[in-house]
């Protein structure tokens, strides 16, 4: 598996699971073609598609640390943590 300063990506995926239905996953990857390129720099699961679209990811850097973040639209429900969702 490739590093991102190595030509890499990180990977944006959905599965179920979580407090309220549906879990971000994320990864690092190398392209495969079946994924769907983001600005060179995000591959998304064709599955996770319907559930992400419209929805704004960002990298946030706080005092206790870097995560990366989704707001997303279409989200009826959501846990404190920001790790799962439902539609």
């Amino acid at each position: 598996m490739q590093s991102v300063s190595n030509g890499g990506y990180v990977t944006l995926g959905v599965k179920g699971g979580g407090c309220s239905g549906f879990q971000y996953t994320w990864g690092l990857s190398e392209i495969k073609t079946e994924d769907e390129i983001i600005e060179n720099i995000l591959l998304l699961d064709p599955l996770a598609i319907m559930y992400v679209i419209g929805s704004e990811i960002d990298y946030v850097t706080e005092l206790g640390g870097s995560f990366l973040t989704v707001v997303n639209p279409t989200a009826k429900t959501s846990c404190g943590c920001g790790e799962s969702f439902g539609v």
